[in-house]
């Protein structure tokens, strides 16, 4: 009986582990999807100015067109659509928002609530703050017919709400672009659960990077295609063209890889730096062994000057020797010639001094 409380124990503690690791892992990603995601040193043109394509059915909620970006070809349009929506969650779109000296990008997601948006005018129910377009009651959607194109034979869960739509079409917050700041409930909103884009709107957006006419320096800020009533679908009945240009487009002066910020510049100015010190490293290495032989060289110069002297002294002692010897010999022929014996056995005294010449060679020194 204690053996199989201990394992129901065992078992619950485990999935308290699972289910606490479950709703960290769900917050960090909630928490990445409102960070900047990419930043760049020059800013979106202006949202184009389209009209919205009926919507499909019921459950599919509305998520804005919005300027993208590719480091090949810098800025592209991601058409408007319909998507299905999670149900009870609603759409905060992502925007562009300005800070020193770059345009990050604050990618959109799924919550209970619509947070900040940058106070970007997206149209449709995106007048800047907040969702007019629609609500949820319970587990259906209804949609306000005053903002969002609806087929009531189709979708009959409808009502009629004026929104104040801002005609601006600016695509950035902060200096020279939307000067807002999230309200105090919209703080509170960016601290709820939030979702992913759906792998639908992720596929969606894939499709328009590989659109040639949707980069803004093919379109200029009007792109062809503006909306489409279903993620991916660029070819059918349901697509949209742009009817204007949302403002005038003016040409970027540096290229996309230019335009991704000075990080590239850091890491080159490091690799510079980096090339710098292993010259000198290199230099260094190099007159090391240059300084050794020319040491060497002064030493063994020094030794052979030591040794000519000591060559020249040895000259000098021989020659000393043999002059004594000579004397000595001159001094014997003269004694026999004069027979005198105490003479001789005094000449006779040099060839002692010739037994310690070794002790006065200084060759060996």
């Amino acid at each position: 009986m204690k053996r199989s409380v201990c394992r129901l124990g065992s078992g619950l503690l485990l999935g308290v582990l699972l289910l606490t690791v479950s709703v960290l892992s769900l917050s960090t990603t909630s928490s990445a999807q409102i960070g900047i995601g990419i930043s760049v040193r020059i800013g979106p043109p202006a949202l184009p100015v389209y009209a919205q394509p009926i919507c499909p059915g019921p459950g599919y909620l509305w998520t804005p067109g919005y300027w993208a970006w590719s480091d090949d070809g810098g800025y592209y349009w991601v058409p408007g659509t319909w998507v299905v929506a999670p149900v009870g969650m609603l759409w905060t779109p992502g925007y562009w928002g300005f800070v020193g000296g770059f345009y990050g990008w604050h990618a959109g997601y799924w919550g209970p609530h619509v947070g900040f948006y940058g106070g970007i005018n997206y149209g449709f129910g995106y007048g800047g703050v907040g969702f007019g377009g629609g609500e949820w009651r319970g587990g259906a959607f209804f949609y306000n017919r005053a903002v969002m194109n609806v087929n009531v034979h189709n979708v009959t869960n409808v009502y009629n709400k004026t929104v104040i739509v801002n005609d601006t079409h600016v695509a950035f917050n902060g200096p020279g672009g939307i000067q807002a700041r999230p309200t105090p409930q919209e703080e509170a909103y960016a601290h709820e659960s939030h979702t992913a884009a759906l792998a639908s709107q992720t596929e969606h957006e894939h499709s328009a990077s590989q659109n040639r006419q949707l980069f803004a320096s093919e379109n200029h800020g009007r792109p062809a295609i503006a909306a489409t009533g279903r993620p991916g679908d660029f070819s059918g009945h349901n697509v949209v063209a742009t009817r204007a240009a949302g403002g005038a487009y003016r040409e970027p002066k540096m290229s996309p890889q230019e335009a991704r910020g000075t990080g590239g510049n850091r890491n080159e100015a490091a690799h510079n730096e980096a090339s710098r010190n292993e010259s000198g490293r290199n230099a260094a290495h190099t007159d090391r062994p240059a300084t050794r032989p020319e040491s060497n060289e002064g030493r063994n110069n020094e030794a052979h000057n030591n040794q000519t002297r000591n060559n020249e002294a040895h000259n000098s002692q021989a020659r000393n020797n043999e002059a004594r010897n000579e004397a000595g010999n001159h001094g014997q022929k003269a004694s026999h010639e004069n027979t005198k014996p105490a003479k001789q056995q005094k000449a006779q005294k040099p060839a002692k001094q010739e037994k310690s010449e070794p002790k006065h060679n200084g060759h060996e020194r």
